[in-house]
């Protein structure tokens, strides 16, 4: 196994990122880093990639995995009614640690394992990740780990735990951040809080007042004359990942 390309260095940045792309296109999988917790990527339009991104951590298709994207109007070639909500959301915090899931585009033909006609899109801000993006298109990527194992915030620990089953292995540095993204569930037209990561719900609602699930109903005809329309307030403590919603990491 060839050891991971060292994107500080700015020849081997360069042959890693051709490394990574050629990988991509041949359907292989590839480490990278991204500002949340690295990476393990693969064509997210290649069955057969994404296949083999499921076995190198050991998880099946119960568990599929998130599309990062180059570019924030990407989010309308993969998710379909996207809700403005989402795009207020978007709009705050994309480049960064946000995913959330949407309708998936009914056209599209892949396979990214049973998301129930559903897709979890984000945009990653970290420079080495966007460049192969730029080059690859959208790809299917998860945390790079063996399934119920911690998250590789270095490349070292990517490489510990995956091994041979990664082609290229692009060297961020450690993590900027060292925590997964915080998802938010955008598929039935109202925000819902998945997993909570790098961004608060705090922030989330900061950003975004309305649109949330838990928002208070508002009287039937609308607000009265003269009467503030409801506002969801921000959660005096974090809410905990929803029950048996799906695993999505990265």
């Amino acid at each position: 196994m060839r050891p991971p390309y060292v994107c500080a260095e700015p020849a081997s940045r360069e042959r890693g990122l051709a490394a990574a792309h050629s990988a991509v296109q041949r359907g292989e999988v590839v480490v990278l880093p991204t500002d949340t917790v690295y990476g393990i990527g693969a064509d997210a339009f290649s069955p057969s990639a994404v296949q083999k991104l499921l076995d190198a951590k050991g998880r099946g298709r119960s568990m599929p995995p998130p599309v990062l994207v180059p570019e924030v109007r990407t989010i309308d070639g993969l998710a379909t009614g996207v809700p403005f909500a989402v795009r207020e959301l978007v709009d705050a915090f994309w480049p960064g640690a946000l995913t959330v899931v949407c309708r998936a585009q009914p056209s599209l033909t892949w396979d990214l394992g049973d998301t129930g006609g559903t897709v979890a899109l984000r945009m990653p801000l970290h420079p080495v990740a966007l460049e192969l993006l730029r080059r690859t298109g959208p790809m299917a990527v998860s945390s790079a780990n063996l399934s119920g194992q911690p998250a590789a915030t270095t490349v070292e620990e990517a490489v510990e735990q995956l091994g041979s089953s990664v082609r290229v292995y692009l060297d961020g540095g450690p993590s900027p951040k060292g925590a997964p993204s915080t998802i938010v569930d955008a598929s039935d037209g109202t925000l819902r809080v998945l997993r909570l990561g790098a961004l608060s719900e705090e922030e989330l609602r900061r950003a975004v007042p309305k649109g949330w699930a838990d928002d208070p109903a508002e009287p039937e005809g609308g607000a009265e004359p003269g009467e503030p329309e409801d506002v969801a307030q921000p959660a005096d403590e974090p809410a905990e990942p929803v029950d048996g919603a799906a695993e999505r990491s990265g």
